[in-house]
């Protein structure tokens, strides 16, 4: 059964960081992409980064470029998304998720997803 657990979440400053973490389990395809998506309230789900298993290949959501940084730790499983410079609209729940995607940052191209992790910026 695939597994993502979302953690790192919290309240924090206009300009301030976090840090995100995806663990993932009981998943063994060979090749695949994990993707942040981020959903504020009242607004549709939209992807803000990808990392491809074959070659770590990134891809990142135009307005978040430059200040957040997806990276995985192959052996724990484990992918980050270092969020720095953080802004108010910035605010939502983030999500992991696992997929097969043509589109990287696509939201419907993902099958699996965790619980999601709420992000705050605000002073």
């Amino acid at each position: 059964q695939v597994q993502l657990v979302e953690s790192g979440g919290g309240l924090v400053q206009p300009g301030g960081s976090l840090r995100l973490s995806c663990a993932v389990s009981g998943f063994s395809s060979a090749s695949y992409t994990i993707g942040w998506f981020r959903q504020a309230p009242g607004k549709e789900r939209e992807g803000v980064a990808s990392i491809k298993s074959s070659d770590g290949t990134t891809s990142y959501l135009n307005s978040v470029k430059g200040r957040f940084t997806m990276s995985r730790d192959n052996t724990k499983n484990i992918v980050y998304l270092q969020m720095n410079g953080l802004k108010p609209e910035d605010t939502a729940v983030y999500y992991c998720a696992v997929g097969w995607p043509s589109i990287e940052l696509q939201p419907y191209e993902y099958d699996h997803w965790g619980q999601g992790t709420q992000v705050t910026v605000s002073s």
